[in-house]
């Protein structure tokens, strides 16, 4: 999913670098704020933030849906100060297990909140660009939202030279922070990664997702959604 170079103000101040976190920290914010990206749960193990956007591709899903140009979807956002830290020693299967059930919680959520927004009734789908590594590592992330209900589809022949620099602007913006937090993690092909597009059916998210919310006791109960206003302007949707 698109994936941020955002590092906490914590995170920082644990390298002795809290200026720098706090710089990062406001630039992702405002960033958010312009872009329109909004927070749609206030669940702590929500790994994703949402952005309304219209789709420039023709794109024929596997099961049957049909994206035009012009269509709404919601691209998702890697919420990154929520995502399960990546264990010193290398991912265990207690990690893995934790991004399987954030991940379905995230998609839950997600399609809890569609179904109360009426302005959001044509939402066609849910996309995710992801930018992680090169095109072998993109593909075998690819396999992993698979298990979600996400197609990939290929978007090399639809992208623009100046999308394509876009694309080069922002790894280089990764790498600084890369470089700055953490430069052995740095690799060589940082400055080129893939962009692999994947996308969920606004019917597949409803089928899977759209489950029955219950309380404690087992009883049925139904969910509103306030909208609060943040420090900065940005927007978020929190349950009540």
């Amino acid at each position: 999913m698109e994936a941020r170079a955002a590092v906490s103000v914590e995170d920082a101040r644990r390298l002795g670098r809290p200026w720098l976190g706090a710089i990062l920290d406001a630039l992702d914010s405002r960033l958010r704020v312009r872009q329109g990206v909004i927070e749609y749960t206030h669940r702590p193990d929500c790994l994703f933030r949402i952005q309304v956007v219209e789709s420039r591709d023709d794109i024929l899903l596997a099961e049957g849906t049909h994206i035009r140009p012009g269509d709404r979807l919601v691209r998702l956002h890697m919420w990154n100060e929520q995502f399960p830290a990546f264990p010193a020693g290398g991912p265990t299967l207690a990690w893995a297990r934790r991004v399987n059930r954030a991940f379905e919680i995230s998609l839950r959520e997600l399609a809890h909140f569609l179904e109360v927004r009426p302005d959001l009734d044509d939402i066609t789908g849910i996309c995710g660009t992801m930018t992680f590594g090169r095109a072998d590592r993109s593909a075998r992330l690819a396999r992993f939202v698979r298990r979600f209900g996400f197609e990939k589809i290929d978007l090399h022949g639809s992208q623009s030279f100046r999308q394509r620099m876009h694309w080069f602007g922002e790894n280089i913006l990764i790498s600084m922070i890369v470089l700055t937090y953490n430069a052995t993690a740095l690799r060589a092909d940082t400055l080129w990664r893939d962009r692999v597009l994947v996308v969920l059916s606004r019917q597949t998210l409803r089928r899977r997702y759209l489950t029955e919310r219950r309380d404690v006791a087992g009883v049925p109960v139904a969910v509103n959604y306030m909208r609060k206003a943040a420090p900065g302007g940005e927007v978020r949707w929190q349950a009540r």
